[in-house]
């Protein structure tokens, strides 16, 4: 059985909450979160959560799932979604998986690579290195162990190439070696994906827009409350753009002027390393939004896509044409 799946994504602060909103308003739809932030109960400012006023209208899923403390893999990610969006398939219920974690709909969309569990330390250790030799050491070291691997990366693309070397650690081989569908299409969805995409300047706008109104709202004392827990958090959530520079100004690393900063700037490159990986998906249809486009508007496009009746208008153009 091929569950078909709608996928709403885009980067970051480029709307794609509220748009799934009146989307899941005008279908009677429910809403999964691909977001691996969104998991964590007590992180809502930092992450502009749905309220729950609004979640007790519309279903969300994968939203308050596990506590700041614990860690959570995109193995898990996986394993949740399968088993609610099956529930939802048998009881005919339409949904949108929406959110901007990109390996997370890579997973749902291409399988997942099943590779040992994350070595903090050694990514630590490996971080260093890259901080005192530079990023190339690290690249170098993946090119003599897994040139296979590394042929395939960027040298700048840090993140890969640390987990690449944590694998070759832990598990004895590299990435390249395991046999898994890893990169294939998913034969358990028939994924329709949609992204939103804004000029980079408004986009940029967008963020800072973004990142002053979570101040507004009480960032600051959100972070504080999480860090009194004498349970703390996890590497996982303290590394949260936006989080990890506050803890940052509250261990007077930065001042508040210079940690707002930081997090727009960081936010920028986020949003860029973003729209890198969704432009890598095959089938990936892109929505250009304007600066006036209201939410309603943008939703309406969006949905024809995702159910096929602007794919159906052009193939009734395409025909009036031929004739």
């Amino acid at each position: 059985m091929t569950l078909p799946v709608w996928i709403l994504t885009g980067p970051t602060a480029c709307g794609k909450t509220d748009i799934a909103i009146k989307i899941a308003e005008k279908s009677d739809a429910e809403i999964i979160s691909a977001d691996s932030m969104l998991v964590y109960r007590g992180m809502d400012i930092g992450t502009e959560k749905p309220s729950l006023a609004i979640r007790s209208k519309i279903p969300h899923h994968l939203i308050d799932i596990v506590d700041p403390w614990e860690e959570y893999s995109v193995g898990r990610y996986v394993k949740d979604f399968e088993a609610i969006a099956n529930t939802l398939y048998q009881r005919g219920k339409p949904f949108i998986v929406v959110g901007g974690t990109a390996l997370y709909l890579k997973a749902i969309m291409d399988g997942l690579f099943e590779g040992p569990d994350a070595d903090w330390e050694y990514r630590d250790y490996l971080k260093s290195i890259s901080v005192e030799r530079g990023p190339n050491a690290l690249y170098k070291m993946l090119t003599d162990i897994d040139p296979e691997t590394a042929s395939k990366l960027h040298f700048n693309d840090q993140k890969r190439v640390i987990r690449a070397l944590e694998v070759i650690k832990k598990a004895g081989r590299g990435i390249s070696s395991f046999q898994t569908q890893f990169g294939h299409k998913n034969p358990k969805y028939n994924c329709t994906i949609v992204a939103i995409e804004y000029d980079r300047n408004i986009l940029y706008n967008r963020i800072e827009t973004r990142v002053d109104r979570m101040l507004a709202r009480g960032l600051i004392d959100e972070v504080r409350t999480l860090l009194n827990n004498p349970l703390g958090l996890s590497k996982q959530a303290s590394q949260a753009l936006g989080y990890k520079e506050i803890i940052d100004f509250f261990n007077e690393k930065y001042t508040l002027f210079e940690a707002t900063d930081i997090i727009k700037r960081r936010t920028r490159r986020f949003a860029k390393r973003q729209m890198t990986w969704f432009r890598s998906f095959s089938n990936i249809h892109w929505i250009y939004a304007h600066p006036e486009d209201e939410v309603t508007r943008i939703s309406k496009k969006v949905l024809d896509w995702l159910t096929g009746r602007k794919n159906l208008e052009q193939e009734h153009r395409d025909q009036k044409l031929n004739r």
